[in-house]
């Protein structure tokens, strides 16, 4: 674990404590996380997963909004309960007051998309193909049925195959 990281949860969780004058448990901290995601908190578990090349890509402001925002959901967990919405008033309060930032809900950085596999479907327009993604695709397979809006006719597999 890289020890900036670390220092960056602990100086979070300090500042948090100073705020609300009471201690809050430390979490377990993993960089596993790979994809799109930043970072993310599991509450019930007190861990923080954030992902390793977009720490070592945006070092700077990965450190100083990223973290925060992580560890702004543990301790509004702590505070609040389970009955919060994730970034809603209380977590905001939290990023502005505690940590003196804005609430971003989503980071920007630049990460590589993996191209996805579509499967095209058709209805009785013209123009009528539909690409669904691996899980819809699945569903059709388990008996769902998806219908065209214009139409109303059940969509149906070409069995014509896209990478995005």
């Amino acid at each position: 674990m890289p020890q900036l990281l670390e220092a960056r949860v602990e100086e979070c969780y300090r500042q948090a404590e100073a705020f609300f004058k009471r201690s809050f448990s430390r979490p377990r901290v993993s960089l596993q996380l790979r994809g799109q995601k930043a970072g993310v908190a599991h509450l019930q578990e007190n861990l923080l997963r954030f992902n390793a090349q977009l720490y070592r890509e945006n070092t700077e402001h990965f450190l100083r909004q990223t973290v925060a925002h992580e560890v702004a959901h543990l301790v509004a967990h702590q505070l609040f309960g389970l009955r919060i919405r994730p970034h809603g008033e209380e977590w905001q309060k939290i990023m502005r007051g505690v940590f003196q930032l804005p609430p971003e809900r989503c980071h920007h950085y630049d990460v590589p998309r993996r191209k996805a596999t579509r499967y095209v479907y058709r209805c009785q327009c013209p123009e009528g193909l539909f690409p669904f993604s691996a899980q819809r695709h699945g569903l059709v397979a388990k008996g769902r049925r998806y219908l065209c809006r214009r139409c109303r006719a059940t969509l149906q597999f070409t069995g014509e195959l896209r990478v995005e």
